[in-house]
């Protein structure tokens, strides 16, 4: 088959959105003119189990020739030790660093350095002379110059982009950590072979230069922005027990004194057949998937390790507050208790959060930022900081100049008492309907957003199908459902956290 260029994936990419994207506006979203294309969506999906317990799902869109790749490791920040948050994150860092034979002129050369380096880490960690200490950090920084020369930087994203694949990259949750990118449709096995190899036998060198980046990170978007220190205050408000109390980042101090040896513990632990879920999306031939899933996955030993559980956050009783005095505009979150994406219930918080504020025409906007004008922006949240297990239905809002973080509670708490005390009206339910349809439908035209919902579906959503039983379920939600969910949002189980503008 003739290798198609970079470019020609991207001109394909493109055509498609724009045909698809033609389609969908001139589609009404009802329930009857969108099943069609949602069963013939769950037609072209199969899934498979490797005899190790590793999940594959699978689903053919020939469209274009590309296929997008998902790696969901069902494992995140809420899976951390105390005293080892952001090791989940630090991991996902590392995954990209190589393998044994990806990423280093001499493996066993290297390996020879990096295991001096931890030894050195752990002389700086427990001394406490200075004299001693800049020694110490005179002899690592000469051995961490010695491994680097070893260290071919970026290998694993040269040879995806030396191959067309585009759009490298993963993320890190509270509930999961993902690995993504899409391959013209004729690299399967290549992207068999490096994704295979570098879950099999990955080499997390780099560790401590990497430590630097995340402290940036950390830095950038914790320390030094108010958002940031606002929503970490407000989570540990929120939870005092389960760990979505914790960020997915890690505190400084935490990542500060994390050794390499905690990382490949906490890999050994999580990252198991039984634990990853991959999903393929595009122009692909099912049976084939699953002769070279074998080949390749099929290496992966079968795992032992048992995951602790995870004890529920006991009910709130009381109102909870924290306030942050910052040099900062003023900001103002206030948060209730939502059940996680397994419980049927979800559905309704998320439709009573489209309600709220599901564009310009929605409850909060229209009232509190284009006729009141008491807020520059208000939205409403589910599923935070993750879904997995019960979690916050979230409102979050800036006053307007001004207005006061006092002034937009009270237009929130007005908006909804009203939504307590009078059922919506079926029109403004039916828009929301049309809203939640369109994204499933608008999906449908994309490999890796289907790729992602798969995933997330398959793992915390009691399966795969469940994306699409959604149809019915959105059909099924009334007036009355709304209410009863909005009557749960009461001021005992309610956590504010706001920004006060330093004097």
């Amino acid at each position: 088959m003739r290798q198609r260029s970079h470019g020609q994936v991207y001109f394909w990419q493109i055509l498609l959105c724009l045909v698809w994207g033609t389609i969908a506006l001139c589609w009404p979203a009802d329930a009857q003119t969108i099943r069609p294309y949602i069963e013939r969506a769950m037609d072209q999906i199969s899934e498979f189990y490797l005899d190790n317990g590793m999940h594959f799902i699978v689903m053919e869109q020939h469209q274009a020739p590309i296929i997008s790749f998902l790696t969901y490791v069902d494992v995140g920040g809420v899976d951390e030790l105390e005293g080892q948050t952001g090791v989940a994150h630090y991991l996902e860092h590392l995954a990209f660093k190589g393998t044994r034979r990806i990423g280093t002129t001499d493996y066993a050369a290297e390996k020879e350095k990096l295991v001096r380096l931890d030894a050195l880490f752990e002389q700086l960690q427990a001394t406490t002379d200075e004299r001693q200490r800049q020694a110490l950090l005179t002899k690592f920084a000469a051995v961490q110059q010695a491994a680097d020369r070893y260290v071919i930087r970026n290998q694993y994203g040269q040879i995806v982009q030396q191959s067309g694949g585009v759009g490298l990259n993963a993320t890190t949750s509270a509930d999961a950590t993902r690995y993504f990118y899409s391959f013209p449709a004729n690299k399967l096995e290549l992207w068999m072979s490096l994704e295979s190899e570098r879950f099999l036998e990955p080499v997390f060198r780099d560790f401590y230069q990497e430590k630097e980046v995340i402290l940036e990170e950390r830095r950038l978007r914790t320390e030094n922005s108010p958002t940031g220190q606002l929503f970490e205050a407000f989570l540990a408000t929120s939870f005092r027990q389960h760990p979505y109390r914790r960020p997915v980042i890690g505190y400084r101090e935490d990542i500060q004194n994390l050794r390499r040896a905690d990382v490949e513990r906490f890999f050994r632990q999580y990252y198991t057949p039984d634990k990853m879920t991959v999903v393929i999306v595009g122009d692909l031939d099912p049976q084939r998937v699953k002769t070279l899933a074998k080949v390749y996955f099929g290496r992966y030993p079968n795992s032992a390790a048992k995951t602790p559980t995870i004890p529920p956050e006991p009910l709130q009783t009381e109102p909870r507050q924290i306030t942050l005095e910052l040099a900062s505009q003023p900001l103002y979150i206030e948060a209730y208790p939502c059940p996680a994406l397994r419980d049927p219930a979800y559905l309704t918080y998320e439709m009573l959060a489209r309600i709220l504020s599901g564009g310009r025409t929605s409850r909060l906007y229209r009232s509190l930022v284009l006729e009141q004008k008491l807020a520059l922006n208000v939205q409403a949240y589910v599923g935070f900081p993750g879904n997995k297990y019960p979690n916050r239905f979230l409102i979050y809002g800036a006053p307007a100049p001004g207005q006061t973080a006092a002034a937009l509670a009270a237009g929130i708490a007005q908006e909804l008492k009203g939504l307590q005390t009078t059922p919506v009206t079926v029109a403004e339910l039916d828009r929301v309907k049309a809203q939640l349809r369109m994204e499933l439908l608008q999906n449908l035209m994309s490999n890796e957003g289907m790729a992602k919902l798969l995933a997330e579906y398959a793992v915390k959503g009691g399966g795969w199908q469940q994306l699409f039983t959604r149809l019915e379920a959105i059909n099924d939600i009334t007036p009355a459902d709304i209410q009863r969910v909005a009557q749960l949002l009461q001021p005992e189980q309610r956590t504010v956290a706001q920004i006060q503008t330093r004097p």
